[in-house]
């Protein structure tokens, strides 16, 4: 592993951590002393993204951090939610064993992601994504997540 201060070659593991998706390891260099922090996890195979104008992708996990970021803006969403959520559609198109998907299925596990997450970061990510162009559909958004609410409670109050 390069030192990304001096890129020097030679450092060794001070502390290794791993909670089964990743491993995290502190680094410090021998040449200059700085340290430093790498990550290791699995790399699996990831399908590529097959866009609306037909272009193909790799597909990039920041692109959809960026997203949730942009969507949860200013909202009680914690930076860990956030990875949680990205792990999550990582894994989802992992277990799809397709070598091409197409964007839409992307988004709307993106959608999905953000209506567990959070209600007003679900319908700003909607209402671009979906390309909303009158309020009717902000109104359709919004009576979704009602009945969504509405069927969730119900089923807290049923007996099992």
């Amino acid at each position: 592993m390069f030192c990304p201060k001096c890129n020097s070659d030679k450092s060794s593991v001070t502390d290794s951590r791993g909670d089964g998706g990743a491993i995290r390891r502190r680094r410090e260099c021998q040449d200059c002393g700085y340290r430093f922090t790498t990550y290791e996890r699995v790399e699996l195979a990831l399908p590529a993204v097959i866009k609306k104008d037909g272009r193909r992708e790799v597909f990039d996990r920041e692109k959809i951090r960026s997203g949730l970021r942009r969507a949860c803006e200013k909202r009680p969403v914690s930076t860990e939610t956030i990875d949680a959520a990205v792990e999550t559609i990582e894994r989802k198109l992992q277990e799809m064993c397709v070598r091409e998907v197409d964007s839409r299925v992307v988004g709307e596990a993106v959608i999905d992601e953000l209506r567990k997450m959070d209600k007003i970061a679900y319908v700003r990510f909607a209402s671009v994504y979906r390309e909303f162009s009158d309020v009717s559909q902000f109104v359709d958004a919004l009576e979704s997540l009602g009945t969504a609410a509405k069927t969730a409670r119900l089923k807290k109050v049923e007996p099992s």
